[in-house]
């Protein structure tokens, strides 16, 4: 039963569920940005190199040969492109994401420095007795 009881307090632990909360909402959000880069960055980068389909740029080292049961080989470095342009705009939009949160941040920061705290009863009544004592 020891053994349960731990399981259950590291699994209830704070930092656990913040880590599968972050863990869903960046499987969402790795949706999201994978559809802007597919559906909406992709196709005009596309139209802007001329049609271009990185996926099948490839390096042949050896041509397939069907008489002597060769198959082709090559070094096919197209999809890698499209990863890193994709990773490039992913790392782009998050950059973008964290910059405007931490601005956000900011503001919030400055607009809490502005507001002056309200003195409590006791420390009026204590400013009031140190004024008096300074007076005599």
């Amino acid at each position: 039963m020891g053994i349960l009881k731990e399981f259950r307090e590291f699994a209830l632990r704070g930092n656990v569920i913040d880590l599968a909360v972050g863990v869903v909402i960046g499987g969402a959000f790795g949706k999201i940005v994978t559809s802007l880069v597919d559906d909406i960055i992709m196709p005009p980068i596309g139209f802007l190199t001329g049609g271009v389909d990185f996926s099948q740029l490839k390096y042949i080292i050896r041509e397939a040969n069907e008489a002597e049961g060769l198959t082709q080989v090559a070094i096919t470095y197209g999809n890698f492109v499209n990863v890193v342009i994709q990773f490039l705009i992913i790392a782009f939009c998050i950059f973008i994401v964290i910059k405007g949160l931490n601005s956000l941040k900011k503001k919030e920061e400055i607009k809490e420095e502005n507001t002056l705290p309200v003195p409590t009863k006791e420390e009026t009544l204590l400013t009031e007795i140190r004024d008096i004592l300074k007076n005599k």
